[in-house]
């Protein structure tokens, strides 16, 4: 019997904690940030149609959709590799993103360097205006 309530006791242990993970991986700390405009390289555009989320546990978690009415004059970020976002944030698709910078149907451009000391800023833009932002790790921080 008592072999029984330890399987059972761990068994929920382990629902619980999985639950936990879950909720503070993709819900917990995300807050709702709000611009309507963006600066790449120096430089600020206006934005419209903004969507973006961000949160203080780490600079990683920057996901943004929107529209960028005029092409940056900011250096090509080469090495552009979209993060994926939380489900509910739908706008910000980062497997497609990837596909259309692989194909040449957006653009990346690095829009600030060494945020954070760790990170780059890119933005990811269409020639219909759609854009997308997101951090990532410095290329030399990655191996």
């Amino acid at each position: 019997m008592k072999g029984r309530v330890l399987i059972v006791g761990f068994l929920l242990f382990t629902v619980v904690f999985g639950a936990a993970l879950w909720y503070f991986q993709t819900r917990a700390y995300y807050e709702e940030i709000k611009a309507d405009s963006v600066e790449i390289a120096g430089q600020s555009y206006p934005v419209s149609d903004w969507r973006g989320i961000d949160a203080p546990t780490s600079p990683l978690k920057l996901r943004a959709c929107f529209n960028l009415a005029e092409a940056p004059d900011a250096p090509v970020a080469e090495d552009a590799a979209p993060l994926v976002a939380p489900d509910w944030f739908d706008c910000f698709d980062a497997e497609a993103l990837s596909g259309a910078l692989k194909a040449g149907e957006a653009k990346a451009y690095l829009a600030a360097r060494d945020e954070f000391g760790v990170t780059n800023r890119i933005v990811a833009r269409f020639p219909d205006g759609r854009a997308y932002m997101w951090r990532q790790l410095k290329p030399d921080l990655e191996e």
